[in-house]
């Protein structure tokens, strides 16, 4: 499962939280073993959704001031836990949370899309957030357009109503045609708006490439493909190049201007089941990002196209068709030796949510998941998903992993 389908629960901390973190966890373990990295650089980071307001602003309309606070109590929350870099969608869908010269204000500021909040949240962002020594990196999502398909409720000015050959409806949303040049370079002018105009320390795209496949629907490309996809064997190899193209043309276009600026990438963690491709893991998945979503993760990261990559590998150790204990070692592999830095995507979320099964009615399951991941010295860090829950860890699985993993403060790799 990905974040697609996660729907939020609990309520937004009012206010900084302190924790009695103890350097020895609560069974006695004093950390021997961890690899000796995680006293001293490790990229412990967590998602805050702004989309449908997963996590921040915690719903639309709010003023000013009360976004602000609420911000400053995730980003207090992520200290209390020990957390180093904060990962905020600012794009969530074609829109924006700065005065972008591309696209409209998000709805989810105001309710309105283009409505002007009155103040300038993403400076604000990362003022906050250096003023607390974390890192802040702008999460884009590069091709949703809306959680619609109906242009006519986008602001007049959009630039899917100015183009609307470049929209393409599916499955209940909408979205910019990746086989289109102009929309390529479209997205990445918009993205890199943010990134020119503000000190991000990252910029962040997420595991929407060609969307998620809907059961009877086709994504209608066809228009494009016929114009552009002379020369490729099939229109699968065609839509992966224009991923490919999206996913090295940004990291080229930022390495150019801000070279200390890294670039990641938080894919659905399974590339190709192994029944599918020799090189795949051992998982019987019913989605395969090359395949399903066209993003050729394993080439990302074998070409060095990206600095770090941040695999959603949301199952539970054991897990009969994707096992955290077989995904974690297939992604420490596919970047040995690449120098493309692994961090692994932790499900917060699924800690004693109901309906899940039973591993993850134990508060100690994502605690196991960093001790496994530690054996493996290509990992150099966790991401958890999302803000909400390190803020109100409703089980405790946040505060163990804390006593059990981190006990000192750490600085995220660079």
């Amino acid at each position: 499962m990905t974040r697609r389908r996660f729907t939020a629960a609990g309520t937004l901390a009012a206010a900084a939280f302190a924790l009695d973190v103890p350097r020895v966890s609560a069974d006695g373990r004093s950390g021997r073993g961890e690899r000796k990295a995680a006293a001293g650089t490790e990229f412990r980071g967590m998602w805050a959704a702004t989309v449908a307001n997963l996590d921040w602003p915690s719903k639309p309309g709010l003023s000013p001031d009360r976004q602000k606070r609420e911000l400053r109590a995730l980003y207090d929350a992520a200290l209390a836990r020990r957390l180093n870099v904060v990962i905020l969608q600012i794009r969530p869908t074609a829109d924006a949370f700065w005065p972008s010269r591309y696209e409209p204000w998000s709805e989810y500021l105001t309710g309105r899309q283009g409505r002007d909040p009155g103040w300038d949240p993403l400076a604000f962002a990362v003022r906050e957030a250096h003023d607390r020594d974390l890192q802040l990196h702008g999460w884009f999502n590069p091709y949703r357009i809306a959680n619609h398909t109906d242009p006519g409720r986008l602001v007049r000015s959009h630039p899917a109503r100015v183009h609307p050959s470049w929209a393409v409806p599916y499955g209940g949303k909408l979205y910019y045609n990746p086989g289109l040049p102009e929309v390529r370079r479209f997205v990445q002018d918009a993205m890199l708006d943010a990134v020119w105009r503000y000190d991000l320390d990252g910029v962040h795209f997420d595991d929407y490439f060609y969307p998620y496949p809907v059961a009877g629907k086709e994504f209608d490309d066809t228009a494009a493909w016929r114009e552009h996809g002379r020369g490729f064997p099939s229109r699968a190899a065609w839509r992966r190049d224009n991923i490919d193209r999206l996913v090295r043309e940004t990291g080229e276009r930022i390495k150019s201007r801000r070279k200390h600026v890294r670039f990641g990438v938080s894919p659905f963690a399974v590339w190709r089941n192994r029944s599918t491709d020799s090189r795949g893991s051992d998982t019987r998945a019913g989605v395969q990002t090359y395949d399903d979503l066209y993003a050729d993760t394993r080439t990302w990261v074998r070409e060095g196209w990206i600095d770090y990559i941040v695999p959603q590998v949301y199952w539970h150790i054991g897990n009969s068709a994707a096992d955290y204990a077989k995904l974690v070692p297939w992604w420490a592999k596919t970047v040995r030796g690449t120098g493309v830095d692994l961090y692994v995507g932790e499900a917060l979320y699924r800690q004693g949510a109901s309906g899940q099964p039973a591993p993850w009615q134990d508060p100690a399951e994502l605690s196991r998941h960093l001790t496994l991941a530690r054996r493996h010295t290509e990992v150099r860090g966790n991401v958890y998903f999302s803000a909400r829950q390190v803020a109100d860890d409703p089980v405790g699985a946040m505060a163990r992993v804390v006593r059990d993993h981190y006990p000192r403060r750490a600085r995220p790799p660079r």
